[in-house]
């Protein structure tokens, strides 16, 4: 029996009955019945795969249907996790960060990478972290790639293999990650763009000041358009109020004229500079048409951090401003047990209730749950995941917490994930599956 608390019917057609659902992830012209705070009561008529209709309780009864009561219980869409690094996951064991910050996760990353990411390392790696979000209930993972040479003529290919391995249980997309100084030399930029438009690609950038930023902005969205690619920067992951690379990656977005999607990751320094320059940013962000995606865990990890110093900054952009001015914002796990965050699962639901915490969103919590799934899903061009609406896919995950408080005070570990209709296993892996990794170091 797949573990977790629900006993779904043995039946293809069954009901999901007196459920409470998040009115941020429903899509219906039916009117239900409000249980408070942005929660909504219903249930869901499942016919095989396929969450046939969302109706209001009871109404469903003179069908004779085998039902799950839920008991007041939440049902949520599967989880979109946007921004991962699944290259780098679970190396920590290996290549500890030696200090806890920035620096010291790039050079350890630069060491582990150089020293150990052969094909078989990374493609390990990366379904055991793909094994962990898909038991959590997540059905949709963005993941950078290192793509420094040669790096980018071994990952893109495992990642291809990894995607093709895992359809049907989570969608993968992948995303270049280079430095805004690898731009400068065109003739690897047009290996880069010509490698993820082969995969089926996101051309990225991590940005920061640099005297020509503006000449090797233009050269990287002009290669974007040019292979017809959107493109996802790592953006001002600084405390450092003088990182202003976001507002000049919104006025090349519109100097430009690329119309494909633009998201910018972190954003951290953007919360550190005064209240009208950070205005005037947002401002431009939100007329160039970019999104923004915000890391909670990994940046309270790494942030602010000194030795004998208690950290005073968050490390989360200014997500409550960007929403007010109309720009898409969304959440997600960012690393995993590596130099950059040595913690983390690729839970979605610890990232919402982190972000909760950590940002503000419950007072009110109403639109907080579409940020790990039906925005990060619209951002990254599939509206068709993380809602709830007739029609979508039986992909779910069950709670037993009927409302927020009871959501947010565990990490509920007795979910229940359904994919296609029906309860998977939901037994993580265990770490001593890699240790033969470690070992071999």
């Amino acid at each position: 029996m797949p573990t977790g608390f629900a006993r779904i019917p043995a039946a293809g057609r069954y009901l999901i009955a007196n459920a409470t659902l998040p009115a941020a992830l429903v899509e219906t012209d039916r009117p239900l019945p409000h249980a408070g705070e942005g929660l909504i009561c219903a249930e869901l008529e499942i016919d095989g795969e396929t969450v046939a209709a969302i109706r209001t309780p009871g109404t469903s009864a003179e069908a004779g249907l085998p039902a799950l009561d839920m008991d007041g219980g939440m049902v949520w869409p599967g989880f979109v996790d946007m921004h991962t690094h699944l290259d780098k996951g679970h190396i920590w064991p290996r290549t500890p960060n030696p200090d806890g910050t920035f620096p010291g996760a790039l050079e350890a990353t630069r060491a582990d990478r150089t020293a150990h990411w052969a094909a078989d390392d990374v493609a390990r790696r990366m379904d055991f972290a793909l094994r962990c979000a898909f038991a959590h209930g997540t059905v949709l993972v963005r993941t950078h790639l290192d793509s420094a040479a040669p790096q980018h003529r071994i990952s893109w290919p495992v990642f291809s293999e990894m995607r093709e391995r895992w359809a049907g249980r989570i969608d993968l997309q992948a995303v270049a990650l280079i430095t805004v100084d690898d731009a400068r030399n065109e003739n690897y930029l047009a290996e880069i763009a010509g490698t993820v438009k082969h995969h089926g690609g996101v051309l990225g950038c991590v940005t920061y000041m640099v005297p020509d930023l503006d000449e090797r902005l233009d050269a990287i969205i002009t290669s974007a358009g040019h292979h017809g690619l959107d493109l996802d920067f790592h953006t001002d992951e600084s405390q450092d109020p003088d990182q202003r690379s976001l507002a000049h990656i919104a006025a090349a977005v519109k100097r430009t004229g690329f119309t494909g999607r633009v998201v910018c990751g972190h954003c951290c320094s953007l919360a550190r500079q005064p209240d009208d320059e950070a205005a005037q940013t947002i401002e431009a962000v939100a007329e160039a048409g970019i999104a923004i995606v915000s890391l909670p865990m990994c940046n309270l990890y790494l942030q602010d951090r000194h030795a004998g110093v208690t950290p005073r900054y968050r490390g989360i952009t200014l997500l409550h401003e960007l929403a007010a001015a109309g720009v898409d914002i969304a959440v997600a796990s960012d690393n995993t047990r590596d130099p950059f965050y040595a913690y983390g699962d690729l839970d979605m639901l610890e990232v919402y209730r982190e972000t909760v915490r950590i940002g503000h969103f419950d007072h009110p919590i109403d639109t907080a749950p579409a940020l790990v799934a039906k925005a990060p899903a619209a951002v990254i061009g599939r509206p068709d995941r993380g809602v709830l609406r007739d029609g979508c896919p039986a992909d779910l995950v069950l709670f037993r917490a009927r409302t927020w408080t009871e959501l947010l005070a565990r990490p509920q570990s007795d979910r229940s994930v359904l994919r296609n209709g029906r309860p998977i296993d939901k037994t993580l892996p265990d770490y001593r599956e890699l240790d033969d990794l470690f070992e071999r170091a």
